[in-house]
């Protein structure tokens, strides 16, 4: 088998371990990594035992596809001119800066017959593999992303830095489009919204609470879902899964609500039996070992071979950037919607 010749365009914090892991790859040539900036171009390059290039269009008739991790404002244009040429893409999150680009670079995809694939990573991520196989048909999600400010990604908000996440996987697990968008925001520390509140209510009912925190002291990744079947709850940072559900005696049709009103009743008992024999409480297996960004893109390479959609392809992208531009538009919709902090010079 012929190694598949890739590119990577933008080789920053994120894109130079795309460029890393494709260099590893037995079965990938990593033909060029371009970037603007000549010394962190070149210092990835050589680590690769790749070239470097300024300019990502010198690349274009050599390679079978290419990895985009530059800045948001410049999605739409590099992926564009990649698909043009016919040459499948992996587009970092969010697909594009608005919701025409996103809608056009998946037209481009559909026209040449190559695949698109978005980085939501946390597709890929084992704990939320783990809950994903334990959640049927959920009736509520609860989501909080928070992280340190990173001093990057600071042309877009919260909502597509950090929440845009969160909603891809909410979208995925409801498995419909969504009917209603409730949110807040605030900017912490200048320009954009830093930390952003949103109520989501799909078309079957299913409801969503998703917190983004872009200006936090520690890092913190969960989600929640609820069903008619229990819960389980995620730790995508920790990689840990727990779930409780109903038990034998309450499937029986005990309820320990009424056996607490019976006189004489053992309150100190019913408390000991309420995890274990009324609710019961898993903690289901966690792949370890696991990289999500060698996952995602081992994912991207077998759909370029073998044609078959990859696992978060344009259309979910798409639906990710549209549920998370009508969140900011509800953040930004009016000053009782948006939050935003005063300084001390505040006149």
């Amino acid at each position: 088998m012929e190694p598949l010749r890739m590119a990577v365009v933008g080789v920053g914090a994120l894109g130079r371990h795309h460029a890393r892991i494709l260099s590893q790859m037995s079965d990938v040539q990593l033909v060029g990594v371009a970037d603007s900036n000549e010394t962190q171009g070149r210092a990835v390059a050589d680590s690769c035992g790749s070239e470097w290039t300024p300019d990502y269009r010198t690349l274009l008739g050599r390679v079978d596809a290419a990895s985009i991790v530059v800045p948001t404002g410049m999605h739409f244009a590099v992926a564009a001119d990649f698909l043009r040429r016919s040459i499948p893409v992996l587009v970092e999150k969010p697909l594009a800066a608005t919701v025409e680009e996103g809608r056009t670079l998946v037209r481009l995809a559909a026209e040449h017959r190559v695949p698109v694939q978005v980085g939501h990573i946390e597709r890929f991520n084992p704990a939320f593999e783990a809950l994903e196989r334990q959640v049927r048909a959920p009736r509520y999600l609860r989501a909080e992303r928070l992280s340190p400010y990173a001093f990057r990604s600071m042309d877009i908000s919260a909502v597509f830095d950090l929440m845009i996440h969160d909603i891809e996987l909410c979208l995925h697990l409801a498995g419909c489009g969504v009917e209603r968008v409730e949110a807040l925001g605030a900017s912490l520390v200048g320009g954009l919204e830093d930390g952003v509140q949103a109520r989501l209510v799909f078309e079957n009912g299913c409801v969503a609470d998703l917190s983004a925190l872009r200006v936090c002291p520690f890092f913190r990744r969960t989600l929640l879902a609820w069903s008619d079947d229990g819960c389980a709850y995620a730790d995508l940072h920790e990689r840990k899964v727990w779930t409780c559900e109903p038990g034998e005696r309450l499937r029986a049709g005990e309820s320990p609500y009424e056996l607490a009103q019976q006189p004489g009743a053992d309150i100190t008992a019913l408390k000991a039996e309420m995890f274990g024999e009324f609710f019961q409480v898993g903690q289901p297996e966690v792949a370890e070992g696991v990289d999500a960004l060698t996952a995602e893109l081992t994912d991207f390479i077998g759909s370029v071979r073998t044609g078959r959609a990859p696992r978060v392809d344009g259309r979910s992208g798409l639906a990710a950037l549209e549920v998370a531009s009508r969140v900011e538009a509800a953040v930004r919709a009016g000053q009782r919607t948006r939050l935003r902090i005063a300084r001390p010079d505040a006149a």
